[in-house]
Order: structure tokens, then C-alpha cells, then sequence
């Protein structure tokens, strides 16, 4: 990857890391546990996407993941009582990790050659897979699996970034527009209660 989109990915990997560790402290993990949940989120999607794309991941080659998880738990441990009273902090948090992270994984792909459903798909894995993994060891839900408008932000930040790539914007833009989509998206959502329709089973009977 070219400079600014490893930029994207370390910031992407601490904002992750911190949402993360913030809803493992949440659950009294101690501070190894929060940072193997804080590790897991921040490098779980994109750990899927490159070998699915057939390369090394990215945290085996370069410590600077491990070094960004260390420096969020450390941020955390520091100004915790301050981000568990901050009700928005895990929500902000996570929306740029999944912002910036779907950025990564749609121009990661797009530059391997592959087609361009292929690259909204692994920005979508790239963005929410991690979260996903954090909510499983933390015994909650998948965030993916709620009301929430989340994987399917990813999905409308890839079809913009892949747009612009195709009419030829130069790629800061596309990142940066891909980017914004994802994180409008989800504050739009959550602010408005914007969410998909619940699948209800039919055969149910109701009084």
C-alpha cells in the first residue's frame, strides 16, 4: 500500500483497538484480556481480507499493530474514567476504525487487480469483521446482527469509493469520499434510527 493508506490503517487500528478495550474494561477484563480484545478488533478484518486475498497480513510482517494496540490500552488505562463517563466515546471510535478500515480494504484490494464487487465485499469484511470477533469474545451479539446500520455503511462506502475509482478521481479522493460516506452513514443511522426491516419468522403465532 501506498503512505496515506497505511496512515488510514494504523489510525484505523488504534480507533478500533481503543473501542475495543473501552467495552472490555466495560466487562472488568484485565488489562491482558483487554488487550487481546482491543488486538483481535483492530486486526481481525483485515487479517480475513489478506488471506482471502492470498497475502501475508499485515501484523505479521510489522509490529506497528501491536504497538498501536499497546499505546491504545495504555490511552485507556490513563483517561479510562474519562472515556467510560463519554456515552459516545465507543461509538465514535468505532465509526472511524470502520470508516477508515473499509477505506483499506477496498483500495488494498482494488490495487491486487481484483474486480470491483470483489473490493466492496472485502471492505466490508475489513471494516466489520473485527468488530464482530470483539463482540463474540466479549459475549454480546454481533453488532452486524442488530437493527444497526453498520456492515451495510461499509458496503455503501465501497460502492463510492469504487465509483469514483472507476471515473478516474484521483485516489486521495476516492479514499477520502469512500471514508466520509461510511462515516455519515452511520451517524445519520444511529441519529435517526435509520435501520433494516426485522426478518420475522411467519409461522410464529401471535395472540
Amino acid at each position: 500500500m501506498s503512505l496515506f493508506p497505511q496512515i488510514l490503517d494504523f489510525i484505523g487500528t488504534f480507533a478500533f483497538a481503543i473501542s475495543g478495550i473501552r467495552l472490555a474494561s466495560a466487562k472488568r477484563f484485565d488489562w491482558f484480556g483487554a488487550y487481546v480484545v482491543g488486538f483481535v478488533t483492530a486486526i481481525g478484518g483485515g487479517t480475513i481480507r489478506d488471506v482471502l486475498l492470498g497475502v501475508t497480513p499485515g501484523w505479521m510482517t510489522n509490529p506497528i499493530y501491536l504497538i498501536c494496540t499497546a499505546l491504545a490500552l495504555g490511552w485507556v488505562i490513563l483517561f479510562g474514567k474519562y472515556l467510560i463517563h463519554l456515552n459516545n466515546t465507543f461509538f465514535i471510535f468505532d465509526s472511524i476504525g470502520l470508516a477508515l478500515f473499509t477505506v483499506v480494504g477496498v483500495s488494498k484490494t482494488l490495487s491486487l487487480g481484483y474486480p470491483f464487487w470483489v473490493a466492496i465485499i472485502m471492505g466490508s469484511i475489513t471494516g466489520a469483521a473485527g468488530g464482530v470477533i470483539r463482540d463474540v469474545f466479549i459475549n454480546e451479539i454481533p453488532l452486524i446482527f442488530r437493527k444497526e446500520i453498520y456492515a451495510v455503511a461499509c458496503v455503501l462506502g465501497g460502492i463510492v469509493y469504487t465509483v469514483c475509482h472507476y471515473w478516474g478521481v484521483p485516489e486521495l479522493y476516492c479514499q477520502l469520499s469512500g471514508g466520509l460516506t461510511v462515516f455519515v452513514a452511520r451517524i445519520l443511522a444511529v441519529k435517526y434510527n435509520i435501520c433494516l426491516p426485522i426478518l420475522n419468522d411467519k409461522s410464529e403465532k401471535h395472540p
